[in-house]
C-alpha cells in the first residue's frame, strides 16, 4: 500500500454524510476521502442510515473458533490489487502468537494476529436485504479480513457472537497509525552466491523468508538476484494468460491472496476467466476472485526445493514491488507432486520464451 497521506477529514458527521450520498464501494470512497475504510465504519458506530455498527474484540483467538457454529460463511481477503471470496466453514482453528491457522471446509487461512487491531460487527441495509458481517482492520484502518453471513441465514448465532465480542466502546472516532510503505526489491550483489547455495539447501518453502531475512534482502530482491534456474521473469501480460490457461485446462492450483494480516488460500480447479474492464475474474460456485490485471508489473516463475519435491510458483508483483498473489500447484496429503501444474508452467514459460 502507498504511504499514508493526511486525511481530508475524520469528522464522524462528515463521514456519515459522505457515505449516505455515495455510490462508490467503501474502499473506493475511503480512498477518495483520504481516510481509511475503518474510519467509515467507526463513524457509523451505533445506528445510522440503516447501518448498525458495533465495536468488537478483533483478536482471532476469540473470533475464529466461534465462527464454525455459524455454518457456511463467505470469507473475504484482499489487497490493493486482488480480492478473494471463498464460501465455506471456519473449522480447524489453530492459535499461535505469531501465526494462526484456519483449516476449514474450503476456507484456508494463515493469520498474523498482531495486525488484527480494529474490529466491527456490521449490519447494513442493501437492495438484497440486511447484510451482516464481521470486519477486521489493521492499525492503519485497512481491511485485513471480512466474514459475511449469507442473506438467507438465521442470524441468531451471529447476533449472540456479536454481543459476546462487543467491547462496549461507542465512540464514532478512530485512532489509526500511518500506513507502512511498500518495500521495493532489496538486493545485495555481494550475496548472490550465498543466496544460491542456501536456496539449494531449502527443504521447505517456509524456510525461504527466513533465508531472505538472514541475508537482509527480500522476496522480490532474491528473485532478481538469483536468476535462473531459481527464478525466471516473464512479461507482465503472462499472468493473465496463465489464469486463463488454468481455467481452460482444469489444472488444480492453489491461489494465495493476502495482506500483512491474513493470507487466504483457495485450492482446486477453476472456471473460465471473465474480463471486466481492468479486472480479470473467476466467478465459480463458492469462489470469486477479482484481479486488477493492470496492476501487475512483474511476474516470476519460482522453483524452491522441498522434501516433497520442487515447489513451483508463479508470482505477480505491482509496480511498487508489493506481492499481489502467488499460485502453486495443488498438493494434498494424497497427491504429493502436481505433474499437471509442473507441465503447464513449463510449457507456458517455454511458449513465452519463444514469443520474446
Amino acid at each position: 500500500m502507498a504511504v499514508n497521506t493526511l486525511p481530508q477529514s475524520t469528522d464522524p458527521a462528515t463521514l456519515r454524510q459522505s457515505q449516505k450520498d455515495a455510490t462508490l464501494r467503501p474502499r473506493d470512497l475511503a480512498d477518495q476521502l483520504g481516510v481509511s475504510e475503518a474510519h467509515l465504519l467507526a463513524a457509523r458506530t451505533g445506528q445510522h442510515d440503516g447501518h448498525s455498527v458495533t465495536r468488537i474484540d478483533p483478536h482471532p483467538d476469540r473470533l475464529m473458533p466461534a465462527l464454525e457454529k455459524l455454518g457456511p460463511l463467505m470469507a473475504l481477503t484482499r489487497n490493493d490489487s486482488i480480492v478473494s471470496e471463498v464460501t465455506g466453514t471456519y473449522g480447524g482453528y489453530r492459535a499461535g502468537d505469531h501465526a494462526a491457522l484456519v483449516l476449514g471446509d474450503q476456507i484456508d487461512l494463515r493469520i498474523f494476529p498482531k495486525h488484527w487491531v480494529h474490529g466491527f460487527a456490521v449490519e447494513a441495509e442493501t437492495k438484497q436485504g440486511l447484510r451482516r458481517s464481521f470486519q477486521i482492520f489493521d492499525a492503519a484502518g485497512d481491511a485485513i479480513h471480512k466474514v459475511y453471513l449469507p442473506l438467507d441465514a438465521d442470524p441468531t448465532d451471529w447476533l449472540v457472537l456479536r454481543d459476546q465480542l462487543a467491547t462496549g466502546n461507542t465512540s464514532d472516532t478512530l485512532d489509526t497509525a500511518p500506513r507502512e510503505a511498500v518495500e521495493d526489491a532489496i538486493t545485495d550483489a555481494d550475496k548472490v552466491e550465498k543466496l544460491r547455495s542456501e536456496w539449494d539447501a531449502l527443504t521447505d518453502t517456509h524456510q525461504f523468508l527466513m533465508l531472505t531475512r538472514k541475508l537482509r534482502i527480500n522476496r522480490l530482491g532474491a528473485y532478481r538476484m538469483a536468476g535462473e534456474p531459481y527464478a525466471r521473469r516473464l512479461p507482465a501480460a503472462a499472468f493473465g494468460q496463465l489464469l486463463t490457461a488454468i481455467g481452460e485446462t482444469g489444472t488444480p492450483a492453489m491461489i494465495f491472496v493476502g495482506n500483512q494480516g491474513c493470507i487466504q488460500i483457495k485450492s482446486g480447479r477453476y472456471g473460465a476467466v471473465k474480463p471486466m474492464g481492468p479486472w480479470l475474474n473467476y466467478l465459480d460456485p463458492g469462489f470469486d476472485m477479482h484481479l486488477r490485471n493492470d496492476h501487475v508489473a512483474e511476474v516470476w516463475v519460482v522453483t524452491k526445493p522441498t522434501r516433497r519435491g520442487p515447489a513451483v510458483s508463479v508470482e505477480a508483483f505491482d509496480d511498487k514491488g508489493g506481492l499481489i498473489t502467488q499460485i502453486f500447484g495443488h498438493r494434498t496429503a494424497d497427491v504429493d507432486h502436481n505433474r499437471a501444474w509442473m507441465d503447464l508452467v513449463a510449457g507456458f514459460a517455454t511458449a513465452q520464451e519463444a514469443a520474446e
